[in-house]
């Protein structure tokens, strides 16, 4: 049994992800990290919750975490999710509450309580609750097993700015941090996200599903694939997040090569952009496995297999 922490901004593909979590037999969630980034922390916390209650998993506990980025003036992608970030299915107010603690502080006080190399941690949105749990409490660096995270970009270059993806790019400092940090790092990049795509007659499949998860994912998509079939003018839209989760369950799926990633922190154009070193042309030595191949046919079957065992 794996243990995972989901550290997310849900986001229609986040939403997807943690559904994806839920209903692998093989995770065990300890809990729900919300952070800033597609919307405000406030609605991703309640999104959280919502995804929780519709899959019948109110035993998982959510955390408020970061409200802004380090340093940067905090940015959303509303615009590509809507305003509630997970616009499509007409979902009610949640019940389920976060906690009282901090998301940060749990993360820390977490890590710390479970044997070294233990917990995974899944980052689908900014890294600004991981750079700050880093910044006050460094020794959690050696006892993280790995961090799985959705971001970055080598060949597909950046989804919200010429240069950068927009996990990067909404807070480039605190990426500095993690990926300075030592920490075992997965990173899945638009690099493979943008060959995960939800195609009509994928979206066609999900439809025909009949539980309320499998609608709901499909109503979400069937929302945030307008901007983005406008955008690429692809045969369908990407869908990033569950890539993490995929990867987790079954990384035989995908291909990729331990290099040195950095993120720029200073260039006005080229803010979040990452400098991925595939062919080893510096001597900073590798830090992160750097995704770029999927097998988009197995992820896609995957994913429909742990959809139908959710209500």
């Amino acid at each position: 049994m794996r243990r995972i922490i989901i550290d997310t901004d849900p986001g229609q593909d986040d939403a997807i992800a943690i559904m994806l979590a839920l209903a692998a037999p093989g995770l065990d969630i300890l809990g729900l990290v919300s952070v800033a980034g597609n919307v405000s922390v406030a609605q991703t916390t309640a999104n959280a919750c919502r995804v929780l209650e519709l899959a019948g998993r109110r035993d998982i506990r959510v955390y408020a975490g970061c409200t802004r980025p380090l340093r940067r003036t905090p940015i959303t992608a509303a615009h590509v999710h809507g305003r509630t970030g997970m616009d499509g299915p007409d979902l009610p107010e949640p019940t389920l509450r976060a906690q009282p603690q901090h998301g940060v502080d749990f993360l820390i006080e977490t890590i710390r309580a479970h044997p070294p190399g233990e917990i995974t941690l899944v980052t689908l949105g900014p890294m600004t609750n991981l750079a700050v749990a880093l910044a006050k409490a460094p020794d959690i660096a050696a006892r993280l097993g790995r961090v799985v995270s959705m971001g970055g970009a080598y060949s597909e270059c950046g989804n919200i700015t010429p240069s950068a993806e927009f996990n990067m790019f909404a807070d480039p400092d605190a990426a500095d941090i993690v990926l300075r940090s030592g920490v075992a790092l997965t990173l899945v990049p638009l690099d493979v996200t943008h060959r995960f795509l939800i195609s009509a007659r994928r979206l066609a499949q999900l439809r025909a599903m009949p539980g309320q998860c499998a609608q709901a994912a499909a109503a979400m998509l069937g929302f945030s694939e307008r901007f983005d079939l406008a955008k690429y003018g692809w045969d369908g839209a990407p869908l990033h997040d569950p890539c993490t989760i995929g990867w987790l369950l079954a990384p035989e799926l995908f291909g990729g090569r331990e290099v040195n990633v950095s993120v720029e922190v200073s260039s006005p154009l080229m803010q979040g952009a990452t400098a991925v070193d595939w062919w080893q042309v510096t001597d900073r030595p590798p830090n992160a496995l750097f995704l770029r191949d999927v097998d988009d046919d197995g992820l896609w079957n995957l994913l429909l297999e742990h959809l139908a065992r959710l209500p």
